[in-house]
């Protein structure tokens, strides 16, 4: 078997590991949430009908957590032991810090999204985090990868499309910042519709999956794809009817992680294509809002974000997902040709 095919076999493997582990992690998870009554309160700004979901567990994003760190360290022991390609002590120290800082950018993404459920479902205050608690701890967060991207992780160069290898200089500082801010909170407000952000999250990771495997970053293809895996086994969970939301834990861990992915591949601009669903469903939001204002009362869309939009045209929940979906994977492959 030549190399090209025993990295393909691993990277098929890893999924696979992520998505059994999560969905096993779910049958212990599910109900011991039930026990605790973890459940989510639904707020009176969605459509009536979210009502029924009243109850339902939240937090589950720990389910996809404990998949992809499972996953990751079982693809990188056996790589390290038995395979010649090494993630970890056969790339350059530049390498080893994109993959680590980026893993752990984003496990402090969903650090923060843990801590704002906690103070939702235990502390019974439906709104969580205030709005500045939450952003503070955002910035110091996007900051700090900032920080170590740029001075040890070569971070001041990236791909732009027809142009090359840029370096950007200090201009990568604001600019990460602005993404790892930007990005995770954009996915949440992506998690509103049953299985929603988690399928086109796996979508969006297997694109960049396939971009790392394109630049030969081996690590980064492997955290790809134990993050798909673990996506798509939270998934047997997720889908409509939900049996667990993924909650902040899981909606902003998704965020911080699909950034790591983009920068650690030195791809950044790769968040827009495959990203599109999430840019949308905070635009959507940015222009309700300013429309609404403009025009004192009057609505742009039906309900913002765009998913409720479609729900209340008449869409069901699994047409939606579908279609986001097919949008993530057009706009993602799309992104793939432009990436050397």
């Amino acid at each position: 078997m030549n190399e090209s095919m025993i990295r393909l076999t691993v990277l098929a493997v890893t999924v696979l590991i992520g998505f059994l582990t999560a969905a096993v992690a779910g049958r212990i998870f599910v109900p011991l949430l039930h026990k605790l009554k973890f459940g989510q309160t639904i707020r009176d700004i969605g459509p009536a009908w979210h009502k029924n979901k009243q109850g339902t567990p939240t937090m589950g994003g720990v389910i996809f957590v404990i998949g992809l760190l499972v996953a990751v360290l079982a693809a990188v022991a056996v790589c390290e032991a038995t395979l010649p390609m090494k993630p970890v002590s056969g790339v350059t120290p530049v390498e080893r810090v994109r993959l680590f800082a980026g893993l752990l950018m984003a496990l402090c993404c969903g650090l923060i999204g843990f801590a704002d459920d906690y103070i939702k479902v235990v502390k019974k205050r439906n709104l969580g985090l205030t709005a500045t608690q939450k952003i503070v701890l955002q910035l110091v967060v996007a900051t700090g990868y900032a920080a170590v991207m740029y001075w040890l992780g070569g971070g001041s160069e990236m791909y732009i499309p027809f142009v090359g290898m840029v370096d950007i200089g200090w201009w990568f500082v604001p600019l990460c910042i602005f993404f790892v801010v930007g990005f995770p909170n954009a996915t949440n407000l992506t998690d509103g519709v049953d299985g929603l952000c988690g399928s086109i999250s796996v979508a969006a990771s297997l694109c960049l999956m396939v971009a790392a495997s394109m630049t030969a970053h081996f690590g980064q293809s492997l955290l790809a794809a134990a993050f798909a895996g673990a996506l798509a086994g939270f998934l047997v969970w997720n889908l409509h009817p939900a049996r667990v939301f993924m909650g902040d834990t899981g909606s902003l861990l998704i965020g911080g992680m699909l950034c790591a992915l983009a920068f650690g591949v030195g791809h950044p601009l790769l968040l827009l294509p495959v990203g599109i669903v999430y840019i949308a469903e905070t635009l959507s939001v940015i222009l309700q809002v300013g429309y609404f204002k403009l025009t004192h009362g009057k609505r742009l869309f039906k309900m913002s974000p765009l998913h409720h939009h479609f729900e209340l045209s008449g869409w069901s929940e699994n047409k939606i997902v579908t279609v986001f979906c097919i949008v993530t994977v057009v706009f993602g492959g799309a992104a793939l040709l432009f990436v050397w």
